[in-house]
């Protein structure tokens, strides 16, 4: 006995096909142009990234990259190189603060917030590249967080990378922020953060905005002094790094420690 194979298998549901769109119209004031070839501009941009990398575009294409976000149809080179040539690279524009972000001609409150976001995310993967491993094992990256993070703020911080037994990050902690050429810090302070996160050890970082990272002697004279008053706590000082723009400067490796 044959089957009835129509209700064997049901039938598949027919979709219509969609209904080909209409040619643009080059006389209506909705059509323009520029937004067509910008959208080309705009997959070529990509591609070139997503083929090359980083190294395939200059700094300012790699700007232009993060504003598309902010400017779904607009042209924002000229609004990428302009930053450019305000701020004198694109890691000051990254680092800029989003006051004077706004300040710029043709950057609105989504493309300073699209920056943000975009040295956000590099600090946050350099923390996690920094985290997981003894800091001794780890220095360049560790060094590289702390750049990414302060390298290039426009008055001092002091940070502090607290540690564990194995000297690995527990947490990091901006204890104070300065002036361009200065920034009080209180042994009181680090000693509280230490000892409520139960750490061993201490990395201490901060800043200077001149770009030169050699150590001042207050530097120095700051640095004995946190090493004294944590000494008793049974904390140690493992290191004191100077971060700039332009470059980091090891206490250890000076021979300061």
């Amino acid at each position: 006995m044959l089957r009835d194979s129509s209700r064997a298998w049901p039938k598949a549901a027919v979709r219509p096909d969609p209904p080909e769109s209409d040619p643009p119209d080059f006389d209506s004031p909705e059509f323009d142009p520029k937004h067509e070839s910008l959208g080309g501009h705009r997959e070529r941009l990509r591609r070139r990234f997503l083929d090359g990398g980083e190294a395939a575009l200059p700094d300012y294409e790699l700007l232009e990259l993060v504003l598309f976000a902010a400017s779904p149809r607009g042209d924002v080179k000229p609004a990428a190189k302009r930053l450019i040539a305000e701020f004198g690279s694109l890691g000051n524009v990254l680092a800029a603060d989003p006051a004077d972000l706004l300040r710029t001609k043709g950057i609105g409150l989504a493309a300073a917030a699209a920056i943000k976001a975009a040295a956000a995310a590099g600090v946050r993967l350099a923390r996690q590249e920094a985290s997981g491993r003894p800091v001794l094992n780890n220095y360049r990256k560790v060094v590289g967080f702390c750049r990414a993070a302060m390298g290039r703020e426009p008055v001092e911080q002091f940070r502090v990378l607290y540690l564990d037994k194995r000297n690995r990050m527990i947490d990091d902690e901006i204890v104070q922020r300065g002036t361009v050429d200065h920034t009080p810090v209180y042994p009181r302070e680090v000693a509280h953060g230490a000892l409520n996160r139960g750490a061993t050890a201490v990395l201490l970082v901060h800043n200077h905005p001149s770009g030169n990272p050699a150590p001042s002697e207050a530097d120095i004279r700051m640095t004995k002094s946190l090493k004294d008053a944590l000494a008793p706590i049974g904390v140690v000082v493992l290191d004191h790094l100077i971060v700039s723009a332009e470059g980091d400067t090891s206490f250890r490796s000076l021979g300061l420690l």
